[in-house]
């Protein structure tokens, strides 16, 4: 196979797969080997998700993490947040390969003939599919190096075919082109006070029997392991001691690249390439703290169950943070349960507080009552997406007098003031994955305002994802009482950003800033926002 004189012998793979347990950081540790090697090489990942999904897009943020948005307007597992904020990558859709389009793929294939004569079967049809895709998405890339993450643990029913498919690959790449990388758990027992490597052992040893032998067993636990304990480890998974890497749960998991530079991963890599050189991560220095600069920002949401919910704006916020030299403070308060007494009570002692994305009717009118308090008590304010809409409708209800004011997404009938519409476009719309408004869209800033000023551009590019907008018969009274329409499509008709002048700060913004965040290049809007936290508190 080749593309454009590039071919599979262009390549070299990284595979990282898990064990042990789910949800201990492959896509993280994936981005951080990306990120050692960036300087050097242009890297592609491509995450490989056992559900039947075609994407997370339909997907509940609290059983799945939030869903990531491209510029292409494909909806993506979060991991890819941690690609493109490590890596400095614009990552594609066809870069998240799930069972889901492997199946459809095979299936559309078979009723249209392409399998005339043949029993169509898991082995070799559908990991033949699988590697059909990955070789495409590299050699299309011209990729130098694939960084291939398998998602969820060794022995899962749902990444069988993945496991399978990358044990083939081993066949077709020579083996100096090919690493597996094995992240596990270590877990301590506090009644005998020791870690335990038992679980790492059955899992690697699960590994074996499928074909697969880890080149490299990254061991996450609580504290450092000796050498003596790694040195165990390696004797029973087959591997020397310096292939085992300890990584400790951190404080900030944008130190983690820095982290695996210091326990030599990047040698290791070299040595199993044989490249001749790979560009050494420099720790960038942190910015003093201001003077008694902590910032405790609030996130009022209903997907608080999961703190992946909201990655994005977590990590968009430690970046401004950084930038800034400022201590930060991130609570995560549900508006669907709590008494508003008490809300009241604890956003008083907040510096900012942003309403984030989401859909459905849970905890909308808890986001708007604290909305309406932080608006007359002067706490600066971001709401983002459905953040911005809850807004034109807490200023509706309490400013312009439509008292009734509600969207059309909560309230189905008889809205007497639907501030907030199903767009045109999506009206005949029946299927719900992948039919929002989707990925990177202008925005035109208006001159004189805020939000034009923050970012210091006529026109900017965003990420949406909505189905629901403001609702253009109700901008002329909305604006006749002070609310700003600063921000809009080209031609104006969808209005994507509002603001108010008499206050500290407070912006809505329909589009989802925080998706284009990067440790070294943090958002304008979320600057601005910490800065006018930060003054807000010390006044």
């Amino acid at each position: 196979m080749a593309i454009a004189n590039h071919s599979v012998n262009d390549l070299k793979l990284i595979i990282i797969t898990g064990g042990v347990l789910s949800g201990i950081g492959k896509g993280v540790l994936g981005a951080s080997i990306g990120a050692l090697l960036k300087e050097n090489f242009k890297i592609v990942p491509i995450k490989c998700d056992g559900y039947l999904n075609a994407d997370p897009g339909t997907m509940n943020p609290i059983e799945h993490g939030e869903v990531f948005v491209l510029d292409d307007g494909g909806e993506v597992d979060m991991d890819f947040g941690h690609y493109e904020r490590f890596m400095g990558v614009n990552a594609k859709k066809n870069w998240n390969l799930t069972m889901g389009k492997i199946y459809k793929t095979i299936l559309d294939d078979e009723r249209s003939g392409k399998y005339l004569g043949k029993t169509v079967q898991l082995i070799p049809h559908a990991t033949d599919e699988i590697k059909k895709q990955l070789f495409k998405v590299l050699l299309q890339e011209k990729a130098e190096i694939g960084l291939i993450e398998v998602g969820g643990t060794v022995g899962d029913i749902e990444n069988e075919l993945f496991i399978e498919a990358i044990r083939q690959m081993r066949r077709e790449i020579k083996d100096n082109r090919i690493m597996f990388v094995h992240l596990t758990y270590i877990p301590y027992i506090f009644g005998s006070n020791e870690y335990k490597s038992k679980p790492t052992q059955n899992s690697v040893k699960l590994l074996n029997q499928k074909g697969i032998y880890p080149d490299m067993l990254v061991c996450r636990s609580d504290s450092k392991l000796d050498k003596g304990f790694r040195e165990k480890i390696a004797l029973h998974c087959g591997l020397l001691e310096e292939k085992v890497v300890s990584i400790i749960d951190l404080d900030d998991i944008n130190q983690l690249p820095y982290f695996l530079e210091e326990q030599g991963v990047s040698k290791i890599i070299k040595n199993k390439f044989n490249l001749s050189k790979i560009t050494h991560l420099k720790k960038k220095k942190k910015s003093a703290h201001k003077k008694d600069s902590q910032l405790k920002i609030v996130i009022a949401g209903k997907y608080v169950g999961l703190e992946d919910s909201y990655a994005s704006i977590r990590e968009a916020l430690k970046h401004a943070a950084h930038r800034l030299g400022v201590g930060l403070e991130i609570n995560l308060i549900n508006t669907s349960d709590i008494k508003m007494t008490d809300l009241k009570e604890f956003l008083k002692k907040t510096s900012g507080v942003i309403i984030p994305g989401g859909f459905g009717v849970r905890g909308i009118e808890g986001k708007i009552e604290v909305i309406h308090f932080i608006r007359e008590n002067k706490i600066p304010f971001l709401g983002i997406c459905l953040g911005m809409q809850l807004a034109v409708i807490e200023f509706a209800r309490n400013v312009s007098g439509l008292t009734k004011a509600n969207s059309t997404e909560t309230k189905k009938k008889d809205l007497e003031y639907p501030v907030v519409d199903l767009l045109p476009e999506q009206k005949k719309v029946k299927d719900k994955g992948a039919t929002m408004r989707l990925g990177g869209q202008d925005v035109l800033l208006q001159a004189n305002t805020l939000i034009r000023k923050i970012y210091a551009k006529k026109v900017i590019r965003e990420r949406f994802r909505h189905r629901y907008e403001v609702n253009n018969a109700f901008t002329k009274i909305l604006e006749g009482n002070g609310l700003i329409f600063s921000g809009s499509t080209l031609d104006g008709e969808i209005k994507q950003v509002i603001e108010l002048k008499d206050h500290p700060f407070f912006i809505g913004c329909q589009f989802h800033p925080e998706l284009l965040s990067r440790i070294d290049q943090p958002v304008p809007l979320f600057l601005a926002f910490l800065e006018a936290s930060l003054k807000s508190r010390e006044n």
